[in-house]
């Protein structure tokens, strides 16, 4: 059976839920529309197996009737956890394949066809071939399709031409592992890192970087960075076993422009929304996910959310695209649920 549809439960107008056979951690969404129904939204989801053998599966998703369809010639085995999934961005139009790329022991790309998985290219950089430096994230260049950025534990970040399958260069970024790395524009990206600080670097001028914010506590690691793309003045942090989000404004570095705290435990993931520069998204380990109204000007007693999700347990990822602009994806246990926002 090629394809089945998944009757979810719980189900309603505002949330549907998706139900795995494994825990799931890494997500993304499809900007391309599918070739044989325009209003499927493709998913691809990541298992969390502390095993070697892991899995990524594919699932569709009609906004318009609400459900999720599965596609089991679309499942496919993964070395080790994926700590990111993301397909090519900006594919408007329909086409006959979309490329997913996944990181973990290294870049991996995929070729999606409608009934599919090609594997299409394994990306190493690692001049010994007996170890590799796992890779904690990585984030695919909008503006430069061929340009995806990596982060790894050994401190480096490192810039793919992925249509040359070459390193076009390789930074030490930081002091300690770099747990995130996010695109400016088509030369400019930030990092951030165990060693507790946001770095951004220009590629046009390699031997410096810029420190725009550095943990309070030192060497409170930084987990997670998100850009804003609507306003690119802006960008989110995290902080590991913090109920914070940071919100940064790179014009005034070292400043917090605002500090989000009515999470009740640590925030495990941020997202942006994709089509308003002041609204952003975060969820944790309390369960919640919540939207956030930035103001212009933070009264005293901080900022209250403007929109409250609760979660039947601990979220471990976020997904706001611009593919689905109206629905949130969220990851907690062995369900993604689509919430609509």
């Amino acid at each position: 059976m090629e394809n089945s549809t998944q009757e979810s439960q719980p189900r309603s107008a505002n949330f549907i839920t998706y139900e795995s056979s494994y825990p799931l951690y890494a997500m993304a969404l499809s900007s391309m529309p599918s070739v044989t129904n325009l209003n499927h939204q493709r998913l691809a989801l990541g298992s969390f197996m502390e095993d070697y053998s892991n899995r990524v599966d594919i699932i569709s998703f009609d906004p318009e009737t609400l459900s999720i369809k599965t596609h089991p010639t679309l499942s496919f085995d993964h070395p080790y956890p994926p700590t990111k999934l993301m397909f090519q961005p900006n594919l408007k139009s329909p086409s006959s394949s979309d490329i997913l790329a996944s990181s973990g022991d290294y870049l991996r790309l995929w070729e999606v066809r409608e009934s599919s998985i090609n594997p299409l290219s394994v990306l190493n950089n690692s001049k010994t071939s007996e170890f590799c430096a796992p890779l904690t994230s990585f984030d695919w260049n909008d503006l430069e399709p061929k340009r995806i950025g990596t982060s790894s534990i050994d401190t480096t970040c490192t810039i793919w031409d992925i249509e040359k399958g070459v390193v076009e260069t390789q930074l030490i970024a930081h002091d300690k592992e770099v747990y995130d790395i996010a695109w400016c524009e088509a030369r400019v990206f930030a990092s951030v890192s165990a060693d507790g600080s946001v770095r951004i670097f220009d590629l046009r001028d390699k031997e410096h970087s810029m420190i725009i914010y550095e943990s309070p506590q030192p060497d409170t690691p930084l987990l997670r960075l998100a850009w804003n793309k609507q306003d690119l003045r802006y960008m989110a942090t995290i902080l590991m076993d913090s109920n914070k989000v940071v919100i940064l404004d790179i014009r005034s570095p070292t400043i917090p422009v605002a500090e989000l705290e009515r999470h009740r435990a640590s925030v495990n993931a941020i997202a942006w929304a994709p089509h308003s520069s002041k609204h952003i998204c975060s969820a944790g380990d309390d369960t919640q996910a919540l939207i956030w109204e930035l103001p212009t000007v933070v009264g005293p007693n901080g900022i209250d959310p403007l929109s409250v999700y609760l979660a039947g347990s601990e979220i471990n990822q976020l997904q706001w695209s611009a593919a689905l602009p109206d629905w949130i994806a969220i990851a907690f246990s062995n369900k993604m649920q689509l919430l609509k926002v």
